[in-house]
């Protein structure tokens, strides 16, 4: 499915999640998010940001209003319209996503072998480039229950950055991260942002990236109360 974009990469308008399918708050979320921002979200509660990440993928029921990516709303979508579109998210998740008894290069690969109809030999090529570029010695084969934190870190990022994603969807990588991966982790972003993706960047602390922020366009707090914005400066 070829769609193109003209307005906002994802946009929450008075979207009330289902609080019995989610937990989070049954208040409106409104978000706007164009081509090549960043919106930094801080959520103390992991589990909480999580969920969000999932609202913003379609994933969370609404009793109102909508979410839509690409100017599309997830809930008028056909499974082969969604399919297609999850293709063009990446993300990094602190739920447990990996399938161990497949090698760690399969669940690196699958979502763009799946949701794409991209040629296998260059789903490889670009996961073997982007596992050097994560400081990784090459494209992990290994089971990931077989891999270090920071290896399986590395991995997670890899298949975040697969494909040239639209919207990425990063809960934060680098809170107790190896000190070299940073720098990886800000150049992808960046390269990302110049291609047109949207970022939410969900962090437990405003701590963390604060080398990055001036490059950030919207700050904002997951509350009790909902989405908060955060005045910048």
């Amino acid at each position: 499915m070829e769609t193109r974009n003209v307005g906002p990469v994802l946009e929450l308008n008075k979207a009330i999640p289902s609080f019995e399918e989610s937990g989070l708050p049954p208040v409106p979320f409104s978000m706007r998010l164009m081509p090549g921002e960043c919106a930094v979200v801080e959520a103390r509660d992991a589990s909480r940001a999580t969920i969000f990440a999932d609202l913003c993928s379609g994933l969370v029921p609404l009793n109102d209003g909508a979410v839509k990516f690409m100017g599309l709303d997830w809930t008028e979508l056909h499974d082969r319209e969604v399919n297609a579109l999850r293709g063009r998210i990446g993300r990094i998740t602190r739920r447990p996503s990996w399938t161990d008894f497949l090698g760690t290069h399969m669940g690196i690969m699958l979502q763009q072998l799946h949701h794409t109809t991209r040629d296998v030999n260059d789903v490889v090529a670009e996961a073997s480039r982007l596992s050097e570029q994560f400081g990784l010695p090459g494209l992990p084969v290994l089971r990931p229950a077989m891999l270090s934190d920071a290896d399986l870190l590395r991995a997670s990022c890899v298949r975040a950055f697969m494909g040239r994603p639209h919207l990425l969807l990063l809960e934060d990588p680098l809170e107790a991260s190896p000190a070299d991966l940073e720098d990886a982790f800000l150049s992808a972003m960046t390269t990302a942002r110049d291609k047109g993706a949207g970022v939410i960047w969900l962090v437990r602390s405003n701590a963390v990236g604060q080398r990055y922020w001036q490059g950030v366009t919207s700050r904002w707090r997951l509350a009790d109360d909902g989405l908060v914005a955060v005045r910048m400066g």
